[in-house]
């Protein structure tokens, strides 16, 4: 019998309401763009609920027989059926149009502390911290020390003297343990959908896979692309993130030449003018002779030294200078002193 025959077969005799689960499933596998398997073990129904309606617009979470899942996914294939491998214990379908990596991100955040009970293996270390437990003194201090905190009375309260791990990764909580931990009201697991496999665009991702660190992912992005532009820019190759640099470029290596060549454009004019009078200013410092540059570039006037036989004829015409100052002055006595005998004269002749 052929294996159409034997799934024709196989379809008639379910029975109907299992034929209209199964339906729905492949609807739910088939309308979006990515299905997963998620472990829904250890959730409360009441935290389940709340989980999917936080989910609402975002992912669309089925729980059903896991029989019905793997025909389901059988039914769907196109590479689906992949997940069945993934379908044990107490899972859920997860349907979604995110792409996988934002799927998993968003079940991550969602995911709330919780108590631990006895008999579960704790996913990470277990720490009680240092500090005051606000517990008064009793047997309770016992019940710490035995389960491996240092702990002691100190003013009239139990305290933790430091942390103290009580439970390393992977171990077994007993009964004790978890008593300790509910009356300190440490919760140290985190209750959520554990995301087991995700299948969209033709790839099956598991969490390791999906378990990106966003901030050097990005910082990796940033770079990766500052490097591709670069390369464009190098290489000459125009598009509309490279083009404007490009022009920036070849507009500065134009100038540089125009600059190198001397060449008479209005746009280097005033450049070109800068430089040759900077040229010229240091060519004017090396010179010595002052007649040989411009006015503007010649150092300050010195005072003009008189030679020798200026300053000889200088001394001679002094020395004439005296000497017809002291003629007047004689001359002008002796003209004094002749008006005061004119004057003697004169009274002699009135009073005889």
């Amino acid at each position: 019998m052929s294996t159409e025959s034997s799934a024709e077969r196989q379809t008639e005799t379910i029975p109907e309401w299992k034929r209209t689960e199964v339906d729905a499933l492949v609807e739910a596998i088939t309308a979006y763009e990515s299905v997963g398997i998620v472990d829904i073990a250890g959730i409360p129904s009441r935290q389940l609920q709340q989980m999917r309606a936080e989910l609402q617009g975002v992912a669309v979470l089925r729980v059903s027989r896991n029989t019905l899942v793997v025909r389901a996914l059988e039914e769907v294939q196109e590479g689906a059926e992949e997940l069945t491998e993934y379908v044990s214990g107490q899972i859920g379908i997860i349907s979604t149009d995110e792409n996988p990596f934002g799927l998993f991100r968003e079940l991550e955040a969602s995911k709330t502390p919780a108590p631990i009970n006895p008999g579960e293996i704790t996913p990470n270390e277990i720490v009680i911290p240092e500090g005051d437990t606000g517990v008064d003194p009793g047997p309770f201090v016992g019940e710490l020390q035995q389960v491996g905190a240092n702990a002691r009375i100190d003013d009239g309260s139990i305290k933790v003297m430091e942390d103290s791990e009580v439970l390393a990764a992977g171990e077994e909580v007993d009964q004790q343990l978890a008593n300790v931990l509910n009356e300190l009201d440490i919760e140290p697991k985190e209750v959520g959908l554990d995301l087991s496999a995700v299948y969209a665009d033709g790839i099956l991702f598991e969490p390791e896979a999906l378990a990106l660190d966003m901030e050097a992912y990005e910082a990796d992005f940033r770079q990766a692309a500052a490097a591709g532009r670069n390369l464009a820019i190098n290489a000459g190759f125009p598009t509309d993130r490279t083009v404007e640099a490009m022009l920036g470029t070849a507009a500065g290596q134009a100038k540089s030449v125009g600059l190198s060549a001397a060449i008479a454009a209005p746009s280097l004019a005033e450049e070109l003018l800068a430089r040759a009078d900077a040229q010229l200013r240091a060519l004017a410092s090396v010179i010595d002779d002052d007649e040989a540059l411009p006015e503007e570039l010649r150092g300050p006037q010195q005072p003009v030294e008189p030679t020798a036989s200026e300053s000889e004829d200088g001394d001679g015409e002094e020395e004439q200078a005296d000497e017809e100052m002291t003629d007047a002055d004689t001359d002008a006595d002796d003209s004094d002193d002749d008006e005061d005998g004119g004057d003697g004269d004169a009274l002699g002749a009135m009073f005889g």
